[in-house]
């Protein structure tokens, strides 16, 4: 599932085609939203701005109307000079906006919908997500109160994953977070103190920031994640991976030096 720096890297590539333009064309190849009427009620709209909020996306329109977007497992976003050729067929276009001599096309949803202002703030999907990893500046307190809130026997590596505590951390830097703040993704959220806690969003921040603007996803160095078996870069230990939470996602660490 693309993380916070994937979607922020995205609505990067997206702003400067799009924000303060009126789309020359608004497209909506995907069955599912062919009575939806989006070009239609879009007609005429600039953008006003494009933002992220750890793994949701939106692109703000004239008169409070907000495309919302989550790409989940298999969405993408994806800008191209104007007839170029697409990295997906063009038949798993769900959204195409044309502008500037680009096209700003979101393939394979799954999570696309068009919706007003005041919605997204009482929507809970949104309006119930944690402090966002990425943001200007991070707000430890809110995470800290949201962290507490949940069971303190969850561990740690999977209360990182929710949303609802901190969004935008995904499989990939819950696991590299961890081992940068050298703490063990399995203990228990009551054996983890305040500073401990702040210490892997600490690591993250940064390194997510930096990805966030790469020219390429994954520009940042795994030091741990999908490196199982290999030793660890700090002690030399062996690298531990195994399944965690409700869903299974496999976790990475080294039992050498993560406490």
């Amino acid at each position: 599932m693309p993380e916070g720096d994937t979607i922020l890297r995205a609505a990067n590539r997206i702003r400067p085609v799009l924000e303060g333009a009126v789309p020359d064309e608004v497209l909506t190849p995907q069955a599912r939203h062919a009575r939806d009427r989006w070009p239609e009620r879009l007609r005429g709209r600039a953008v006003t701005r494009v933002h992220t909020h750890g793994k949701h996306l939106f692109l703000r329109f004239e008169g409070d109307l907000v495309l919302h977007s989550h790409l989940r497992m298999t969405g993408a976003w994806a800008v191209h000079p104007h007839g170029a050729r697409r990295r997906r067929s063009p038949l798993r276009a769900w959204l195409v906006l044309r502008a500037r001599g680009h096209d700003v096309v979101e393939f394979d949803g799954p999570l696309l919908e068009l919706m007003t202002a005041g919605r997204t703030r009482f929507d809970q999907r949104i309006a119930g997500l944690g402090p966002d990893v990425l943001a200007d500046t991070f707000d430890d307190a809110r995470f800290l109160r949201r962290l507490r809130a949940d069971d303190p026997t969850r561990a740690v590596g999977d209360a990182l994953l929710d949303q609802r505590t901190v969004a935008g951390i995904g499989n990939v830097w819950k696991a590299e977070g961890c081992w940068g703040a050298g703490i063990d993704p399995w203990r228990r959220l009551g054996d983890l103190s305040d500073a401990e806690a702040l210490a892997v969003i600490a690591d993250v921040r940064p390194r997510m920031r930096r990805a966030a603007e790469a020219a390429r996803p994954h520009g940042e160095a795994r030091r741990v994640y999908e490196r199982a078996g290999r030793p660890c870069p700090r002690c030399g230990s062996r690298i531990e991976a195994r399944g965690q939470g409700e869903d299974n996602r496999t976790t990475f660490w080294c039992s050498g030096c993560q406490r």
